[in-house]
């Protein structure tokens, strides 16, 4: 009997960069309404920093997970039978599998702050998709989690 693979999962979180973009929007934000008086403006620098913030962290908060059979990036949920051979990108491999290279069937989970990423093929006959674009700070990781995975399932 075996046993399933260990089970593999990322936040593609936004970079410590935009936390301090959100906090500058919120100061914007409060001299805008600065002309308004204090509290005014202490409101806009709660209420824009916030929201930046809210929209930095949910941009940030999309997953990559390994688990139970099957690969899940963002909302697609893939059986890793259903996949073939995972592609290693460098940077310069990844940014034209966005660009020249890209098919526009392909599934793409991108975050362009992270430079590197995994191209998986899919081998199901019956889905359109070639392959998933997945950008992935560990993508050495994934592609092992995906073959232990897809070895567990056979």
């Amino acid at each position: 009997m075996q046993l399933s693979a260990p089970p593999y999962e990322e936040r593609l979180t936004a970079p410590r960069s935009w936390w301090v973009i959100s906090f500058l929007t919120g100061v914007a934000c409060a001299l805008i309404v600065l002309p308004f008086g204090t509290l005014p403006m202490l409101g806009g620098l709660v209420g824009g920093t916030a929201v930046a913030a809210v929209a930095a962290s949910s941009y940030g908060s999309v997953r990559i997970r390994v688990v139970g059979g099957s690969l899940i990036a963002g909302e697609a949920k893939i059986p890793v039978t259903a996949l073939g051979e995972a592609e290693v990108l460098d940077a310069e491999e990844a940014r034209a599998w966005r660009t020249y290279k890209a098919d526009t069937r392909a599934f793409l989970l991108l975050r362009a702050y992270i430079p590197r990423a995994l191209r998986v093929q899919v081998t199901d006959p019956d889905d359109p998709t070639p392959y998933l674009y997945l950008s992935t700070r560990n993508p050495e990781g994934l592609a092992e989690a995906l073959e232990k995975a897809r070895a567990a399932a056979v």
